[in-house]
């Protein structure tokens, strides 16, 4: 019995023997599994940044900042870049209600061919009301005669030489070197496309058309003032005003002051405009 148990067990280990394999087996790659990395996410040693040692001047003025207000907009200056809500595209002449869409040019000079004029020039003005504008020709006055105007006035040609004659004699005879003279004219206004005194259904104002200023008051050099509003009718200044404004008729089809209504308490009316059997003043 002994002996059959030990040949059955010798038997079964021979045929394991027989069908053992040469050499140990491997274990395969389990790839349906476990895909290999991606080469695209292994690191690239020839775009790894390298360490910096110094810092540029910009760079670590930024760095000592505590703040920075616009990082990309400092970024894009630094570039040569401008922002477009930079002050360079701003506009820096002075706009006009309702005034010329564009200027010719942004050089302050002669205009309407007088070297006395110096302004700049506008060309058409559209109005926002039937009957506004200026067709063509329209400039943006600054100067009278070495007067400054305190607001540059869009007119026409023929406004701007009317001034001009009023300044050379009426104003300058009238005020004399009074204070050391005029050196500018406080202006209330200049073109503004509205009707007449601002009130509704009636016709367009003269100033609706460039032919037309308002004049409120004169700065002298020693820095005093003579006010229409203030010293109309008053001592020396008041002297002065009555007669620069009786000189203003003729070189103005239109003068009116604080004598005429309620509209004009505080400034001279002139404007160009003709009427039957000459000009009209109040």
């Amino acid at each position: 019995m002994i002996r059959r148990a030990g040949l059955a067990v010798l038997l079964l280990a021979t045929a394991a023997a027989a069908g053992a394999p040469d050499t140990s087996l491997r274990p395969v790659s389990r790839e349906d599994v476990f895909p290999p990395a991606l080469p695209s996410f292994a690191p690239d040693e020839s775009v790894r940044p390298k360490a910096r040692t110094t810092r540029s001047a910009p760079v670590a003025a930024a760095a000592n900042t505590r703040t920075s207000p616009d990082p990309l907009s400092k970024t894009l200056t630094d570039r040569g870049v401008v922002p477009a809500s930079s002050p360079r595209d701003l506009d820096p002449e002075p706009r006009e209600t309702n005034s010329a869409s564009r200027v010719r040019s942004t050089r302050v000079g002669k205009v309407c061919k007088d070297r006395n004029l110096r302004g700049l020039e506008v060309g058409a003005v559209a109005g926002r009301l039937s009957g506004c504008g200026i067709d063509k020709g329209a400039i943006r006055l600054y100067e009278v005669s070495g007067v400054k105007l305190s607001t540059p006035a869009v007119m026409e040609c023929d406004t701007a030489r009317a001034l001009k004659k009023w300044v050379d004699g009426g104003m300058s005879k009238s005020v004399k070197r009074y204070g050391g003279g005029v050196v500018e004219l406080k202006v209330a206004a200049g073109y503004a496309c509205r009707t007449r005194n601002n009130r509704p259904g009636a016709k367009i104002s003269e100033h609706g058309k460039g032919r037309a200023i308002d004049i409120s008051a004169l700065h002298l050099k020693n820095g005093d003032t003579i006010s229409v509003l203030r010293d109309w009718g008053k001592g020396r200044k008041g002297k002065m005003l009555r007669r620069m404004h009786k000189q203003a008729c003729g070189p103005f089809g239109t003068v009116l002051g604080p004598n005429a209504d309620r509209y004009h308490k505080d400034h001279f009316h002139f404007d160009i405009a003709k009427h039957r059997g000459g000009p009209y003043c109040r």
